[in-house]
């Protein structure tokens, strides 16, 4: 027996990471205050990510040898909550911009919806301009194809009932990845709702690479 199969799986938080050694351990040992089980995937880090990471029993570490994007990261991290036969597959980002003591509210919302976004346009203070322009265009957009409101379409703070995941796999490598996983859930008719989260933005550097992920975002407008 492995030590995977000895963990209460219930619950499996999925943290893609790409050169976060700043932070890496601090959303671990975060996170694994509320879940059963973490899945980090480090999608090809150059920097010493992985030696700042402390092994415990609730922690899977998956590592792609080369960086491949957060669709992929997400996809590997789905892939194996799905073989574990977790119950719930929550996603956070890697740069504290995700305050964990929101994953109780996150767990509780699935008994009613099939999926959850933390929303932060509630509140946009704290927001950098550019990012709140981002994010209600594509809302709006994803919203007009879909025919439901999307609140907060680029939020990497989410929830799943792990048994939809099959369903909804991205098969974009980008962050337009979870753009598309928004319109192949309400394609399948799987219920959606959103939880308001605050907006923490601190010194990071964002990973988005601005025309590059407006090219995927069309892409997954046009083509899904």
């Amino acid at each position: 027996m492995n030590h995977s199969e000895k963990i209460n799986k219930t619950t499996c938080a999925v943290i893609p990471f790409y050169n976060e050694e700043e932070n890496i351990s601090k959303i671990i040992s975060s996170v694994a205050k509320y879940v059963d089980l973490i899945i980090a995937v480090n999608d090809g880090s150059t920097d010493k990510s992985t030696e700042k990471i402390i092994p415990t029993d609730k922690l899977i570490l998956i590592n792609h040898k080369t960086n491949l994007g957060k669709g992929k990261a997400l996809k590997t991290g789905f892939l194996k909550s799905i073989e574990l036969k977790t119950e719930i597959t929550l996603t956070l980002d890697a740069d504290l911009q995700h305050a964990p003591e929101y994953i109780p509210k996150f767990i509780s919302e699935l008994k009613t919806y099939d999926a959850i976004i933390g929303n932060r346009l509630h509140n946009k203070k704290g927001m950098p301009a550019h990012r709140r322009l981002s994010n209600f265009l594509t809302s709006k957009l994803l919203g007009i194809k879909t025919g439901q409101k999307i609140l907060d379409s680029q939020s990497g703070y989410r929830a799943f009932r792990t048994e939809i995941l099959k369903d909804i796999l991205p098969e974009y490598q980008g962050f337009e990845a979870e753009s598309e996983m928004i319109v192949k859930l309400l394609k399948n008719n799987y219920k959606l709702g959103f939880v308001n989260i605050p907006t923490i933005y601190g010194n990071e550097k964002s990973k988005m690479r601005g025309w590059q992920t407006i090219k995927g975002f069309v892409k997954v407008l046009l083509n899904q």
